[in-house]
């Protein structure tokens, strides 16, 4: 793996997610996929500052369309970050710029 990879594209589900730590990615990420597509957020919920993931590494993703904050269950869609129910809806994760390199690592851009 080479500066600026998070993971193999392979390894975020389809229509879910995974989460990047930290020293991987300069703060902690999570990549979110739907078949071909990928977007990766900032994993801090816009409402109270704290990780997506409650217990570490685990997001919850419905229906491949949305992930969840597991404290507040506020709901952010997958293409934009835009969080369209709980307590900060209209708020919006903050995105960090991904591609699929020729290799498939999901990649910093």
């Amino acid at each position: 793996m080479s500066a600026g990879q998070l993971c193999r594209f392979a390894e975020v589900p389809d229509g879910g997610a995974r989460v990047i730590d930290e020293e991987r990615a300069g703060r902690p990420v999570v990549v979110v996929r739907r078949g071909q597509q990928v977007w990766a957020y900032v994993n801090r919920c816009p409402h109270f500052s704290v990780q997506l993931d409650f217990e570490p590494g685990t997001v919850s993703c419905y229906r491949s369309q949305v992930l969840m904050c597991a404290h507040h269950s506020a709901l952010f869609r997958f293409d934009d970050g835009q969080c369209i129910d709980g307590p900060c809806t209209g708020s919006a994760l903050e995105a960090v710029p991904v591609k699929v390199d020729e290799k498939a690592w999901v990649a910093l851009v």
